[in-house]
């Protein structure tokens, strides 16, 4: 679990919430930003008066200590990283009246974020545990819309203490989770109205907004929920109104008793505590309330106790209103509901808590299961570090499920890295961009039937002529981009097209079944027709011709880039149609020996697959790609053997880490992804000279996602130093002090393309899932390590032997099941 402390929290901030279902971030310094609950992707979204707070008494030696359960805003750093965000603390100057703590540390172990509050003159120590609910496999359960919040206060002076931990949160129905809140007045809010919850062991404020139309985008409740001993102040104008609640309560019973028991102290806060009156009524026009719950606890010298609270939100509207691509339509003053997939399963945040309270210790205990296989694994640091954190990507503003199940994705959340061309709120570059998922392994592979709904999607927008636009159009029934420019490319994404293919055989390979294949199948041989029609005319098994590509450009001729994922293309459709039309194996079988003879003649220059020099604007013509071997990686992970011959895969490979890897960066004018001294692997270099007039686009960027699956693909060639150089790199950029280690930028926040991070796990294990040969195959290195497989999940150990042995934390495997355990490049 890595720690943050001093200057490497500035940056941090850990998103917590469901998959789709938005999310509140816990910063490094203990203070919550970052608000997104209503689904709209705003990472500067603040929502005030929304903290928590403690209050320490002893009665002899008299003493009080009240302190916010946060740090003082750092400084902002002396070089400030471009493009990001994550630093800024909207609050910094005008934090609510009490005093920071001195100081906080701060670990994250995915979907578990801790900080340590540090204050000598506290009496206790105190610790936070937020979490939400995460299950490999299961993506409801890793759906619910809450964060928990455990505390965790033990008395480390020689007196008893006691005292109070404030929770306190705003009503935010009403907000559009983008106009700035000032104090209690926001645009949307006025008759806003808060509701004490009272049931047996439990307190809480329900907050809603009763003149709001349903079918409103703010239309929705929240809930803040203990079930500690808890008095309420249920609406309050001010973070002052709510502190000075918890400076006026009171535990006069049990002190004159000195009585301090769970009991006592229930019966202490029954009948209230404070004098401190809360206002009546819904909010007044253009406010809306405040609401704090304060804990009582009483803790002899050297006892502990834990506190939990709990934020639920429920909003159950999305709407279509995020910015198209393609040509501009008219559609008068449509809306398009969408819906949001948890809201169909509760009906309100009382629902939400309630859910999560009749499996709180399943759902708990799995989660802790996932972060302890992960964080307990013999994987080196670096990649244990990246392993977690690719949670956060998978449950990011980035991601979401509409009411009918059905997963979508942005490329990004736009932010600072966006303002170039775009606002710094929604989505980035709508929606399900085929090409950029290309490289997304996480949320695939972590909940398989969400990637499966994914390729259903892509093949249901397919156009009449079979090819694949790289972008849907949401809701399903609008005209889709057929016969149109697209945009980023304008032409359909041939590397897309080709991704779609092994994307449907990663699903298959994960279990989705030999029916799912067979519904998938049709629609697959007209895709494979389309490109054969288009590029392979000849039947030489090269690709020729303009080559729409994510980098928002063409290639033009034969590339490696286009040829490996073609290749892989062909040998999965061709394991594919081993399982449902065998007669069409043999084909592409042909074809595939045809255009890997003829890829690696026309492509190998003695040290890396170049390009012809075609005089075409962004060709890389003689230039080393990063992701020339894109395809390779997919091979690799999906199965199937080389495309090319082993011993260039490999010179190629380490030529892309000798001439790409680059220590110190000047202005490049394209986007800063890595600055100043930092280390960082760009798109393309031209290490023997020949760079074009017009050379690639990004060309001189540094993209995390091509790092990962870089680094990934040297795993699987035995180059572990290179890739570890790689991993380390990458994580040095994105340490803390400047950005963000839980976000990684591109076309936005919490890029997609850095879900390529997924595929070093099975890169460094060998571990490979067949699920229709019931076949699980393992390398031979020593130690325990976290697996996902399609239809289960745990840990795998082994042996200086070679003796594999699995245990299954979630799931099932075949009882046929076959294990294989062989040996690592």
């Amino acid at each position: 679990m890595r720690r943050y402390t001093g200057e490497a929290r500035r940056a941090v901030a850990f998103p917590l919430g469901g998959f789709g279902t938005g999310h509140v971030a816990l910063g490094g310094d203990g203070a919550l930003r970052q608000w997104q609950l209503s689904g709209v992707a705003n990472h500067l979204g603040f929502l005030p008066d929304s903290f928590f707070a403690l209050r320490v008494s002893s009665t002899e030696p008299p003493s009080d200590v009240v302190r916010l359960l946060r740090s003082a805003p750092l400084p902002p750093h002396e070089r400030p990283a471009p493009n990001v965000s994550d630093a800024e603390v909207p609050d910094a100057d005008r934090l609510p009246p009490w005093p920071t703590v001195a100081g906080t540390e701060f670990r994250g172990s995915y979907p578990f974020a801790e900080v340590s509050y540090l204050d000598e003159e506290l009496p206790v120590e105190v610790s936070l545990s937020a979490f939400t609910p995460f299950v490999p496999l299961d993506p409801d359960a890793s759906a619910l819309p809450l964060v928990r919040y455990r505390f965790t206060v033990r008395n480390t002076s020689a007196e008893l203490r006691h005292g109070w931990l404030l929770g306190t949160l705003q009503n935010a129905v009403g907000w559009d989770g983008v106009t700035p809140v000032d104090g209690t007045r926001g645009a949307g809010y006025g008759g806003n109205v808060n509701r004490l919850l009272h049931r047996p062991g439990q307190t809480g404020v329900l907050m809603d907004h009763p003149g709001l139309a349903e079918d409103d985008p703010a239309y929705g409740q929240m809930l803040l929920w203990t079930d500690g001993p808890a008095a309420a102040l249920p609406r309050a104008a001010s973070a002052e109104a709510m502190l000075r609640f918890a400076e006026t309560a009171k535990l006069v019973t049990p002190i004159q008793l000195g009585d301090y028991s769970e009991a006592a102290l229930r019966a202490a806060v029954a009948d209230g505590v404070s004098p401190v009156r809360a206002p009546a009524g819904p909010s007044p026009a253009g406010h809306t309330w405040d609401a704090a719950v304060a804990v009582a606890f009483a803790l002899h010298p050297g006892e502990t106790t834990t506190i939990d609270f709990v934020h639920a939100w429920w909003f159950p509207n999305r709407y279509a209103d995020f910015d198209r691509f393609g040509p501009a339509r008219s559609y008068g003053r449509s809306r398009f509901w969408v819906g949001n997939h948890y809201a169909t399963r509760f009906g309100g945040a009382l629902d939400v808590l309630d859910a999560y309270l009749a499996g709180r210790d399943g759902l708990d205990g799995a989660s802790r299961a996932w972060a302890d296989a992960v964080a307990g694994s013999d994987l080196p640091e670096p990649l244990r570090e990246v392993i977690s954190a690719q949670g956060t990507l998978v449950r990011s503003p980035t991601l979401f499920r509409t009411a009918d199940g059905r997963a979508y994705g942005f490329e990004g959340a736009l932010g600072a890295s966006t303002r170039n061309w775009n606002g710094d709120v929604g989505g980035s570059c709508p929606l399900n961009c085929n090409h950029v998922f290309n490289y997304e392994q996480a949320m695939a592979r972590l909940f398989p039937a969400l990637g499966r709904g994914m390729r259903e999607t892509e093949l249901e927008v397919q156009a009449p002529d079979g090819s694949l636009p790289h972008r849907v159009v949401l809701p399903l029934y609008l005209p889709q981009l057929h016969d149109v420019g697209i945009g980023g490319p304008e032409r359909p994404a041939l590397d897309g097209m080709l991704g779609a293919v092994l994307k449907t055989y990663r699903s298959v390979l994960d279990g989705a079944g030999l029916e799912w294949l067979r519904e998938q199948w049709p629609g697959l041989r007209r895709l494979m027709d389309h490109i054969t029609r288009t590029w392979d005319s000849d039947g030489d098994g090269v690709l020729h011709g303009d080559q729409p590509v994510t980098y928002d450009i063409s290639l033009h001729g034969p590339n490696m880039f286009v040829g490996a994922l073609w290749l892989a293309a062909l040998q999965a459709m061709r394991a594919m149609a081993d399982l449902v039309e065998p007669s069409a194996s043999a084909a592409f079988a042909d074809r595939f020996a045809a255009g890997r003879d003829g890829y690696d003649k026309l492509l190998w220059n003695g040290e890396y697959y170049a390009q012809p020099v075609t005089g075409e604007a962004h060709d890389f013509g003689l230039g080393c790609l990063s992701d020339q071997l894109l395809g390779q990686w997919w091979a690799h992970q999906l199965g199937l053997g080389y495309l090319l011959p082993p011993d260039r895969v490999r010179a190629a490979l380490a030529s892309i880490v000798r001439y790409n890897l680059r220590t110190g960066f000047t202005d490049h004018g394209y986007r800063v992804f890595a600055d100043g001294d930092e280390t960082g692997l760009v798109v393309c270099s031209w290490p023997n000279g020949g760079r074009p007039v017009v050379p690639l686009r990004y060309c001189d960027e540094v993209w995390t996602g091509v790092e990962y699956q870089v680094a990934a693909h040297c795993l699987h060639e035995g180059l572990t130093d290179e890739a570890l150089r790689i991993v380390e790199a990458l994580q040095a950029r994105y340490d803390g002090t400047r950005r963000n280690p839980y976000n990684e930028i591109e076309c936005g926040d919490h890029y997609v393309r850095a879900m390529a991070g997924w595929s070093l796990l099975d890169a460094y294990t060998g571990f490979h899932y067949d699920a229709p040969a019931a076949h699980l195959r393992v390398g031979r290195r020593p130690g325990r390590f976290p697996f996902v497989a399609g239809t289960a999940w745990g840990t795998v150990t082994i042996t200086a032997d070679a003796t594999a042995t699995i245990e299954i934390l979630g799931g099932e495997l075949p009882s046929d099941l076959t294990v294989e355990v062989t040996d690592l490049p």
